[in-house]
């Protein structure tokens, strides 16, 4: 059975049953309250005769033989030959009028049952009390009225039933709808189409279902579409070095050239750019699936910094690049693994010495920031345009694929740097302009 059709009939169910509850609650109610307003009616109505009574006789004698006689309405009595229907006592409860031989004359009744009982006023003064002891039966006007209602709420519950189930169908289809569109995009990405959009067509649950949905999807085909172009890019970068080994080895082995020191340098640096690319694929492959391993402990990023410098300074010397440092004013702790966040310092700044022209100036700074720590390493290098920019923390990404390659750069340092501080809740990005140098941030929560 499909949805649509369970949420169909469960609105029918639902609303059959409550409407019948209702119509058998409401059929109770209206018997009783009838019934009662009948009596209520009966009692008022003689009390009114026994007053006219009252008023012709100045008295009640004789209102057992009588009333049938003198009243207005005839027959109230139920029959000439019957016991009164009625007894009346006067204000203080003393049976004045008796009923036969239940309550005789004289009798006392008692306060709480005088409340019982229907006042008879004349000229705004009571004069009695009246009891009926044969409450009035309903007459064939009475049931025609009844009938009357009972069929109005009979067609009253038909035409909240009906509307339920209209109501129920579009409901349903607005419930399945969007539904059936997720399956049909589910079977669809089963079979391959990755991507798939459906549209949104609420703001409930149903549509934020929707909604992540879509993110999920897109998410997919982008992943899909980064890991074929990682691939080719990993099988590219792999072919060169590769390449670079088979054919001086070749070489040397067929005489083409000579096994020469420089010869098997070439052969010797090729082999490390493979191993540096291999441990970084190991690296980036460990961070993606979460089992890169980590040691946190509160660490002084100042101190840490200032490690990194220390240890890049003939690098940069060698070069003519300035490296300078400008520490937090005061000491900035924060909870990360010095060693990992080491390796991150270390990528960015091999970026800022290939990139940096001789002369050149790298800036590393420490700050504290809406209460983060936030480190920066600006270089005054070319810079990049900001949509390379976006670009510059994905696999494999070069700016200057050439100068990159023989620089022996992996195009992987960035995009590692970038999974280690993420696994430290932190964020880096960079901001630059074109042709004044780039600026790589990493902000990381104080510890």
């Amino acid at each position: 059975m499909k949805l649509a059709t369970k949420l169909i009939l469960s609105f029918l169910l639902i609303s059959v049953v409550s409407t019948g509850l209702l119509v058998a609650a409401t059929r109770l109610a209206t018997d009783r309250e009838f019934d009662s307003f009948i009596d209520r009616r009966y009692k008022a109505e003689m009390a009114d005769e026994l007053a006219w009574y009252y008023r012709e006789n100045n008295s009640f004698d004789g209102v057992e033989n009588g009333f049938g006689r003198f009243g207005r309405r005839q027959g109230m009595m139920h029959g000439a030959n019957r016991e009164p229907a009625f007894f009346i006592t006067d204000p203080n409860g003393i049976v004045i009028v008796s009923d036969g031989m239940m309550h005789p004359r004289g009798e006392q009744i008692v306060n709480e049952e005088l409340t019982k009982g229907t006042e008879i006023i004349v000229d705004s003064q009571v004069v009695g009390i009246l009891f009926v002891t044969d409450p009035m039966m309903r007459s064939q006007i009475d049931f025609a009225f009844l009938r009357s209602v009972y069929r109005s709420i009979f067609l009253s519950a038909a035409g909240t039933t009906l509307l339920a189930l209209i109501i129920g169908v579009l409901i349903s289809r607005s419930i399945t709808r969007p539904v059936s569109e997720l399956t049909h995009a589910t079977h669809q990405m089963a079979d391959g189409a990755l991507g798939k959009q459906v549209p949104v067509r609420s703001r409930d649950e149903i549509g934020d279902l929707a909604h992540s949905f879509n993110k999920m999807s897109a998410d997919l085909a982008r992943s899909f579409e980064l890991r074929k172009q990682m691939t080719a890019d990993i099988a590219h970068e792999l072919r060169t070095p590769i390449s670079l080994i088979l054919g001086h080895a070749e070489g040397v082995k067929d005489g083409v050239l000579k096994p020469t020191s420089e010869n098997f340098e070439i052969i010797r640096k090729e082999a490390e750019r493979l191993e540096r690319l291999v441990s970084d694929l190991r690296t980036l492959s460990l961070a993606d699936a979460g089992e890169l391993s980590v040691e946190f402990q509160p660490v002084d990023v100042n101190r840490l910094v200032s490690d990194v410098r220390t240890q890049y300074l003939t690098l940069f010397n060698q070069k003519r690049i300035t490296l300078d440092l400008q520490p937090a004013p005061v000491m900035l702790k924060a909870n990360l693994d010095p060693n990992r966040f080491a390796q991150v310092l270390n990528n960015i700044l091999d970026n800022a010495l290939r990139h940096t022209p001789e002369n050149g100036q790298v800036q590393l700074a420490v700050a504290e920031k809406n209460h983060n720590i936030q480190i920066s390493i600006q270089d005054s290098g070319e810079g990049v345009n900001p949509e390379e920019a976006g670009h510059l923390f994905d696999r494999f990404f070069r700016v200057d694929e050439a100068r990159a390659r023989d620089d022996g750069g992996s195009g992987l340092g960035l995009a590692i740097a970038k999974s280690i501080v993420e696994m430290h809740k932190g964020r880096i990005w960079a901001e630059n302009e074109k042709g004044k140098g780039l600026k790589v941030l990493i902000e990381l929560p104080a510890g």
